[in-house]
């Protein structure tokens, strides 16, 4: 019996198997397309400021980037002028301006005077402290993006910013603060007798509160005040242009919201309180981030001395 599977041609058999050879021209070609399908929409990508992780698609011929309400992308930077600078796009080429703007528009470092096209990679800054990255990507990357950067830069369980993004935070408003000599504050608060609560009523209900309580605080705030966990149950709230005195007036709002605030879980009643403490510029001589933060943590601690649930100010 003869098997057909050996019956084919020997040279066919090498046909099927060979390498196909291509034209350098054509690889440059695949390569072209390869290229401009990932490139496929461009993005702006707050990487520093009040804003951080916003992205802005770039889907529309002109576009202006600026703190009033009325702009394309709106970014509220007191930093940043009303109408600041402006997009321009012709086909898959984007272009940036200034529109004579009080701080000035950079590009990668530079000043940008006349319309100069934008690069993937390109970092423009507004102001003192907003850093844009521009860059393309898959239309279908903008969901993976955005959870990529939510992950680097906000704690997993209460959703608030990481002590990472905090501190690189705390540096870029303290410098413009002391340039500027415009206030600055910072709160510090921790729940109080936590280690009871978690031994009592497990630590699923301790991560429960963390939660409750980073949804109660983020809710009270101004929306360009920076919320974060600066570890275990200690949380820390960065607020540009506030001074001490008007940050105490903040912290006890907050004091009063939280004590009020019923706390269940699993049925269950849990009595929580907060105590806070404040530091603020002109107030604290603050000079590093270091001072500031560890001013605020001092005022926390005396108000944990002082009886707990309330609220302590640097002096």
């Amino acid at each position: 019996m003869t098997d057909d599977r050996f019956d084919q041609p020997e040279d066919l058999a090498d046909v099927s198997e060979a390498t196909m050879i291509v034209d350098s021209n054509m690889l440059k070609q695949a390569q072209a397309k390869q290229q401009q399908q990932s490139r496929d929409q461009a993005y702006l990508i707050v990487i520093s400021g009040p804003h951080v992780g916003k992205m802005f698609k770039v889907d529309q011929s002109e576009a202006t980037v600026g703190r009033s309400s009325k702009a394309d992308m709106y970014v509220n930077d007191v930093g940043i002028s009303r109408k600041h600078a402006r997009l321009v796009a012709y086909g898959n080429d984007v272009f940036v301006e200034d529109m004579e703007s009080a701080n000035g528009t950079y590009l990668n470092g530079d000043r940008v005077k006349r319309r100069v096209q934008l690069e993937d990679g390109d970092k423009i800054t507004l102001g003192s402290t907003t850093i844009l990255k521009f860059t393309y990507h898959d239309r279908l990357d903008e969901t993976f993006q955005k959870q990529m950067f939510d992950a680097a830069l906000r704690d997993g369980l209460t959703g608030a910013y990481n002590k990472n993004f905090l501190l690189n935070h705390l540096n870029t408003e303290l410098a413009f603060a002391l340039r500027h000599g415009t206030p600055l504050s910072v709160i510090m608060f921790d729940v109080d007798h936590f280690k009871p609560v978690n031994d009592t009523y497990g630590h699923l209900a301790g991560d429960a509160i963390l939660k409750r309580l980073a949804e109660i605080s983020i809710s009270t705030l101004r929306t360009d005040d920076i919320f974060a966990r600066y570890g275990g149950e200690e949380f820390t709230i960065v607020s540009r242009g506030t001074t001490q005195e008007r940050a105490a007036i903040i912290a006890e709002r907050l004091r009063q919201i939280i004590n009020k605030t019923d706390f269940i879980f699993d049925g269950q009643h849990i009595p929580i309180t907060v105590s806070l403490g404040v530091a603020g510029l002109p107030d604290t001589p603050a000079q590093t981030t270091d001072d500031l933060i560890g001013a605020a943590d001092a005022a926390l601690y005396q108000a944990k001395n002082s009886g707990r649930n309330r609220v302590c100010a640097a002096k």
